[in-house]
């Protein structure tokens, strides 16, 4: 197993699978952040589960982390083996005519990614962290009421911040226009390749866009 893991095959492999479960968590947390967009007492209620659930706070959420920590690492192993294997192949022909600009500079959106990360880390989950863990507060309450909504339009009052979350998803979806198709080729499924062409740039634009969307109607409804 770990010689799968060390070949070039098997960590493509192992980072289409990690790409899977990444872009699933998208979808559900899309799906959960929208509903704030229509309705806060979902959105009270639904984060409060995620939140309290000990499935998903002791075994999910370290299998989420896990999950992006080895998405990005096999990520910069896989660029250093490409940016070896480029030397070679450029000295023998024009290494851009054969590929897209996106699959090229896959790392640099990745990078920009993992900045996001850490801010949003930074804007929720720390905070979480440290209500849960450290005050051992796990009410999900403030003044008697949900906090969660109000947590989140308090994180898109300023203008610098949403600027920020929405160019990160910009990236985002430039760094999925190529790996949704990619992540499926790695694990044998090029044939289908024009079904999932359709649908991953439908998954690129969509998904980013939905953040976008939450991100700018809460800077523009907060209630100030």
């Amino acid at each position: 197993m770990s010689g799968f893991f060390k070949s070039s095959i098997g960590r493509k492999v192992s980072m289409a699978l990690s790409a899977f479960f990444l872009m699933i968590f998208l979808l559900q947390h899309l799906t959960i952040n929208m509903m704030s967009v229509f309705s806060s007492d979902i959105f009270n209620e639904v984060s409060h589960f995620m939140g309290s659930n000990p499935v998903v706070q002791f075994a999910l959420q370290p299998l989420l982390i896990f999950g992006v920590v080895f998405h990005f690492v096999m990520g910069f192993i896989l660029e250093i083996q490409n940016n070896k294997a480029r030397n070679v192949s450029y000295a023998k022909n024009n290494g851009g005519a054969n590929s897209t600009w996106m699959s090229r500079n896959m790392i640099w959106s990745g990078v920009a990614i993992l900045a996001f990360i850490v801010l949003h880390f930074i804007d929720f989950w720390f905070p979480e962290i440290n209500t849960k863990f450290i005050q051992g507060d796990w009410s999900g309450l403030h003044d008697g009421q949900f906090r969660y909504y109000h947590e989140l339009q308090e994180k898109f009052v300023n203008p610098a911040r949403v600027a920020a979350y929405c160019v990160a998803f910009v990236f985002l979806g430039l760094h999925l226009a190529h790996g949704f198709t990619s992540a499926f080729q790695s694990v044998g499924a090029a044939s289908l390749r024009k079904k999932l062409g359709t649908l991953g740039k439908a998954y690129a634009i969509l998904v980013p866009l939905g953040f976008i969307i939450i991100a700018l109607y809460h800077h523009l409804n907060h209630n100030h």
